[in-house]
């Protein structure tokens, strides 16, 4: 059985540190919010200029002028600040923030990433991503293992267009999770979704990878 969308973000928020400035991209990482551990301090950042975000708001308290950088409403918190795009992305730039938790179409074994468009399809924007993957210290990628037509979204090199070269540290699955050398060591499989096993995942990938599982 793979991992639903909560549990794959409840894996990721494992990576997550007491004093951490995290930037989280749309989709399944947004939901990363609600796994934060109880008592861990995290300050979340968004790209269109918020820091400090607040979880999300009930239907009667709903702010229409208060949006992460996805366009969802979100609510603020006592110790939350504003600034201008322009300052938010000099934060990203300067390696302010600890660690990006972003989607991804495509991830290669050597840590690329494809996240901001699919060739023919109209987009509104490449966004934040390719600052993102340029400039937060690490990067966590969260996404399905599969397209629906069951191939691969985990390859050798990706198909798409690039967001990122050799960007990625960790990818989270809805089957596994990679750690990912950007230096070229390789990849390491480090953990498998409950119920699913080597063989699965084995048929379900197109990267080479190593299994380093850590024993019960």
């Amino acid at each position: 059985m793979a991992w639903t969308r909560e549990e794959m973000a409840q894996r990721a928020a494992r990576e997550l540190k007491n004093g951490f400035y995290v930037n989280l991209g749309i989709g399944i990482p947004t939901l990363v919010a609600n796994f934060i551990p109880q008592g861990m301090k995290v300050t979340l950042q968004s790209e269109n200029g918020m820091l400090g975000m607040g979880p999300f708001p009930y239907e009667d308290a709903v702010d229409p002028d208060l949006i992460n950088a996805g366009k969802q409403t979100i609510t603020e918190l006592p110790q939350s600040s504003y600034f201008s795009s322009a300052d938010s992305f000099a934060m990203i730039r300067g390696g302010h923030i600890n660690l990006s938790i972003l989607g991804g179409m495509q991830v290669s074994e050597g840590g690329d990433l494809a996240n901001w468009m699919v060739p023919g399809k109209m987009i509104k924007g490449m966004g934040g991503a390719m600052d993102l993957v340029a400039g937060v210290q690490r990067v966590v990628v969260v996404m399905e293992h599969t397209e629906k037509s069951g191939e691969s979204k985990f390859k050798p090199q990706c198909t798409l267009p690039l967001t990122g070269q050799g960007v990625v540290d960790l990818l989270i699955t809805d089957l596994a999770v990679f750690e990912i050398d950007r230096a070229g060591g390789g990849v390491r499989l480090v953990e498998l979704a409950k119920g699913t096993t080597l063989d699965e995942v084995q048929k379900k990938t197109e990267a080479r990878y190593q299994v380093a599982l850590a024993k019960a």
